[in-house]
């Protein structure tokens, strides 16, 4: 509040639109696994229980997918939203102006939790070769706690480091819905990217899926 009453309008936000930025990003925080983890699949590659997952009739990814769906919705409703409506008490928070507005920021969090469960399958999926994921977990929690504008918007940072910050799929978590649900981002533009960023993550994954299958054969199971 102090930064927004000594610079108005930074960034583009006014003092309202900061803290609101404020307390909906920290509602993303639980159905966005912003720190990390959500998924069971790293501990179930190292017990070995991972070759029974494979040979089910039922895609893992998208086992997985349904899995952290529902966690997503559960933390949503009982971590989200509760600090959301106490901020909105305290302090008075933007709403969007319409249904239109509202459709878009749905839409957008859901394309957010398709980004963020991509990128954490295949942070997880990465133990199949590396074994320990404290080390690729920690990175990942770095990278996604800065690059997502969970800790400040990413407009603040300058020129083309911002550009490139907006652009990559973690922004597609935090910063883009968030603009979404402020009237700050052009809609279609910003659904395309978040929509790009979660069929690349995807994608990636089925491919990773397909290779930790090929391993577990290799290995005898």
């Amino acid at each position: 509040m102090a930064l927004w009453q000594a610079r108005p309008g930074l960034a583009g936000y006014d003092i309202t639109d900061a803290i609101t930025f404020c307390f909906i990003t920290q509602a993303f925080i639980g159905p966005m696994q912003l720190m990390g983890g959500g998924l069971t699949l790293p501990e179930r590659i190292r017990s070995g229980d991972i070759a029974l997952d494979l040979v089910r009739p039922a895609s893992l990814q998208l086992w997985a997918l349904a899995e952290d769906m529902g966690r997503a919705a559960y933390l949503f409703l009982v971590r989200g939203i509760p600090p959301t409506l106490l901020g909105a008490a305290l302090f008075g928070l933007y709403f969007p102006a319409g249904p239109g507005q509202w459709l878009s920021f749905l839409a957008g969090f859901a394309l957010a939790l398709l980004v963020s469960f991509g990128w954490r399958y295949l942070v997880a999926l990465s133990v199949a070769w590396l074994l320990d994921d404290r080390g690729v977990a920690i990175l990942s929690m770095v990278l996604t706690t800065f690059f997502s504008g969970m800790m400040v918007p990413l407009h603040l940072f300058p020129g083309w480091f911002g550009e490139l910050a907006r652009a990559l799929p973690w922004a597609a978590m935090v910063q883009l819905p968030t603009d979404l649900y402020l009237g700050k981002a052009p809609v279609a533009d910003t659904l395309a990217l978040q929509a790009f960023w979660a069929v690349a993550l995807l994608g990636l994954g089925w491919l990773g899926t397909r290779a930790i299958r090929h391993k577990v054969v290799i290995q005898g199971g």
